[in-house]
Order: C-alpha cells, then sequence, then structure tokens
C-alpha cells in the first residue's frame, strides 16, 4: 500500500514540468504557420545571397558585366526576361537575377550588421541609463532625445558629401540613428526592474552594479530586444536600399537593390522588368522579416494562449 501511494505521488510531480519563458516562446512560434513560412523564405534569401557566385557560374553572367551587344535591343534598350538573362537585363546590359542574387548579399549584410551595432549601443547605454539613474539617466535620456530629433537624411547627405558613398558609411550612419529607439525601450523596462527582489538580493550578497545590470537585470530585458530586433532588421535593408536609391549608399557598379530600382526609373515605360524584379526582390524580403517579427512578438507575449 505505502509503494502505490508513493508512485501516486510521484506521478503528478513528474507530469509538472517548469518551461523558461524562452522554451514557451520557441514552441509558439513553432505553431505559427506564418512566421514559419516566413522563416523558410527567408533562409532562401540568405541561400540566394550565399550561392550569388553560383548563379553567376550557371549563367555565365557576372555580375557586372556589360553585354551590349546581347544584352541590349538594336534601340540601346533592355532586353526583356528570355532564355539567356531569365530575369532580362538592365540599361547597361547586365543580368538582373545574377545583380539581384549580388543584391541580397548587399542588404542582408548591411541589415545584420547593422542592426547588431544599433542592439549593442542600445542595450548597454538602455541598461545603463535606467539601472544607474541620477545624473546619468538625465544625461543619457537627454542625448536619446537629441539622437532622434536629428533629421536623418541631412545628416546622411552631409557625411556622404565629405567621406563618399561605402558600406562602412552606410552601416554607421543607420547604426547611430537607430540605437536611440532600442535604448528608450530597454532603459524603460529597467525602470521597472531595478527595485525588484532579485536586484536587492543580489546586491545584498556584495554583486557589483556591472554584474547585476548584465548578469541579473539584461536576461529580463532580452524578450523586447530579441523582439525589437526581429523587426529592425528590415527597417534597415529599406533605409539601406532609400539611401542607395537616393545616391547616398553604395558607389557603383556595386549591386544592390535601391541603386537597381534608381536606374531604372527612366525605363519603367518601356522595361518593366528592370524595376519590377528589384522591387520584388526588396517587398518580399522585408514582408518576410516583418511577418517573422510579429511571429516572435507574439510568441514572447505573456497573454498568448497556454501550452496543452
Amino acid at each position: 500500500m505505502t509503494a502505490a501511494v508513493e508512485v501516486l505521488d510521484a506521478t503528478p510531480a513528474k507530469a509538472i514540468e517548469g518551461r523558461s519563458p524562452f522554451v514557451l516562446a520557441i514552441r509558439r512560434l513553432r505553431r505559427d504557420k506564418v512566421a514559419m513560412i516566413s522563416l523558410g523564405v527567408i533562409l532562401l534569401i540568405v541561400l540566394m545571397a550565399i550561392f550569388a557566385p553560383v548563379f553567376a557560374s550557371v549563367t555565365g553572367h557576372p555580375p557586372n558585366e556589360q553585354f551590349r551587344d546581347i544584352g541590349l535591343t538594336p534601340d540601346g534598350l533592355p532586353r526583356g526576361p528570355n532564355g539567356t538573362f531569365w530575369l532580362g537585363t538592365d540599361d547597361l546590359g547586365r543580368d538582373i537575377l545574377v545583380r539581384i542574387a549580388y543584391g541580397a548579399r548587399v542588404s542582408l549584410l548591411v541589415g545584420v550588421i547593422a542592426t547588431a551595432i544599433t542592439v549593442a549601443i542600445g542595450v548597454v547605454l538602455g541598461l545603463a541609463a535606467g539601472f544607474l539613474g541620477g545624473i546619468v539617466d538625465t544625461v543619457l535620456a537627454r542625448l536619446i532625445d537629441v539622437v532622434l530629433s536629428v533629421p536623418f537624411l541631412l545628416v546622411a547627405i552631409a557625411l556622404v558629401s565629405v567621406t563618399g558613398p561605402s558600406l562602412t558609411v552606410t552601416v554607421m550612419v543607420i547604426g547611430f540613428f537607430s540605437w536611440a529607439s532600442v535604448a528608450r525601450i530597454v532603459r524603460g523596462q529597467v525602470l521597472s526592474l531595478r527595485e525588484r527582489e532579485f536586484v536587492e538580493a543580489a546586491r545584498s550578497l556584495g554583486a557589483g552594479d556591472t554584474r547585476i545590470m548584465f548578469v541579473d537585470v539584461l536576461p529580463n530585458v532580452l524578450a523586447p530586444v530579441i523582439v525589437y530586433t526581429t523587426l529592425l532588421i528590415p527597417v534597415v535593408i529599406v533605409t539601406q536600399a532609400t539611401l542607395s536609391f537616393l545616391g547616398l549608399g553604395l558607389p557603383p557598379p556595386t549591386a544592390d537593390w535601391g541603386g537597381m530600382i534608381s536606374s531604372s526609373q527612366n525605363y519603367y515605360t518601356t522595361s518593366w522588368w528592370f524595376i519590377l524584379f528589384p522591387g520584388i526582390a526588396l517587398l518580399i524580403t522585408t514582408l518576410a522579416f516583418n511577418l517573422f517579427g510579429d511571429g516572435v512578438r507574439d510568441a514572447f507575449d505573456p497573454r498568448a494562449d497556454r501550452l496543452r
């Protein structure tokens, strides 16, 4: 009888298994079909960027090579999609498919690097402002307000006019003007956490401010940071394309989607493919990241349905 009672008492204990918020979020995310389809699209875009040289090798069309004899009509106009150029050519007779694949490299590289810089700066300054408080919070809060009030395009134009367009300038400009939003979010979260019991317990054990910020507080604000990061990447990609469209991005003949769309402005009535396919590539990429970001946000929402 005693053994039977012990088995009955042990069964519910095993059935109740603790799960961390991140494990629950991942399980919710895996059940989100839209988010999973979006993730699949993102992976395909990443593969296209990685294997861009393979596209160039298979087609025999390097991204910057101008095929003026076979890539342009006798009138000097771009050729439409055909067996040689699957997505047609641009105004210089270059293969649009190959250039879109290489443009994906630029967009993803800028999106990931600029977002990483943005999040790193924003998290550190947001933690410092929210946790340390006092004069540190006042100074950093005013700095955030100043950065958010600076006209982005005017400063970008000024920097490019002085240094010239380059990948480094593009990444630094986007990173500098984006960190303030991350810092504001982190600061607000930390302000609500710094007086909690676990912080007081860490202080009573002799932990310093730096350790408490990065070991005890930071894990509790990672969820909104992760959500914001997934939603920031498409914003950065669109920003980079906008700068390239305005002539402030990467210098030609580098293949990037914003520059391709800009070059097609004079040909949209006669060569629809020239503007359509780079535009679709940009649209699909940003839409996939946004939908995946929405799924991540819903997965971390504590009000989501409980797992069965």
